[in-house]
Order: structure tokens, then C-alpha cells, then sequence
């Protein structure tokens, strides 16, 4: 094996996303509510070279999936990732995330004066502006978010 080659074995059941920005393996992980003391096998490759994005992180997961309300979640932080899910070392299903037209109740509104901050009843419903870079719009009092923002909330 070159000094170039990465070896990290297949996994027989679980989840791998791929083409996750560069620094930002360890966002998806908090996601995803692992640290490390859950018993999940976790392969965090970071900052390896990508044709594509320049430098990329990669994340394997063997023995969990990943659902619907995560996945958005990690759109949020890396708008590009393609989330693989894996059965007897297969992929089984590959999902190319794109951000969502429309974001309901994962995020808060910023601003204190908007109506989800102050009845209960009341969810957060973001219309995303734009993908690269990110950024998103209450649709109830139009406060504009930005990705620096929408990762502080995440984490």
C-alpha cells in the first residue's frame, strides 16, 4: 500500500456520508448524538483530497442509520453530503442531499420578536434563500440566517 492509499474496512450494516465539508466530520457525529460512548464502530477520515471539493471529510457508522429529521439536520452543515445506507456491505440506498426548499421545526428564529419564540403553539418554518453560501429565511418575520449561524444552532 502507497502512502496515499486510506484503508478503512467496508462495514456490513450501517450508515457512510461522503462529501462532507472539509472540519466538519465532527458536526455531523454531534448531529447525530454520537460521542463515541454509544458502542456505534465510528471511521472519521478527515481532510482528505477530493477531486471534487478540494478537501472533503468522510464519516462511516457501522451498525446505525440515519432518518429523515437527521439528515436535513446535516444538509445544514454540509449542503453537498451524500449519505449511503449500508446492508450486507452493500449500498442499499444512496441519498445526494440538497437543503431542503422549506425547514420546519429544527431551527429557532434569532430574532426574539417572532411569533415561534413567543406561543408555544407556534413551529419555525424557514424558506432557504440560497444554498452556497446558506442561507435562510423565517417565514414569519423574515429574519435572514447565514450557515455560521445555522451550525452554531445545530451543534
Amino acid at each position: 500500500m502507497s502512502d496515499k492509499e486510506l484503508l478503512v474496512t467496508k462495514i456490513n450494516y450501517g450508515t457512510v456520508i461522503d462529501h462532507i465539508p472539509s472540519g466538519r466530520a465532527l458536526a455531523v457525529l454531534r448531529v447525530l448524538g454520537i460521542n463515541g460512548s454509544e458502542g456505534y464502530r465510528v471511521a472519521l477520515v478527515m481532510n482528505v483530497e477530493s477531486k471534487k471539493m478540494g478537501r472533503k471529510d468522510i464519516v462511516k457508522i457501522s451498525g446505525r442509520t440515519v432518518d429523515e429529521k437527521e439528515s436535513n439536520l446535516i444538509t445544514l452543515i454540509a449542503p453537498n453530503a451524500t449519505i449511503n445506507i449500508i446492508k450486507d456491505y452493500e449500498v442499499v440506498k444512496k441519498m445526494k442531499m440538497k437543503v431542503p426548499l422549506v425547514i420546519r421545526g429544527i431551527l429557532k428564529c434569532p430574532n426574539p420578536s417572532c411569533i415561534t419564540n413567543n406561543d408555544p403553539e407556534a413551529f419555525t418554518k424557514f424558506v432557504s434563500i440560497s444554498e452556497n453560501p446558506l442561507r435562510i429565511k423565517c417565514d414569519y418575520c423574515e429574519t435572514t440566517i447565514t450557515e455560521a449561524e445555522v451550525i452554531k444552532q445545530v451543534l
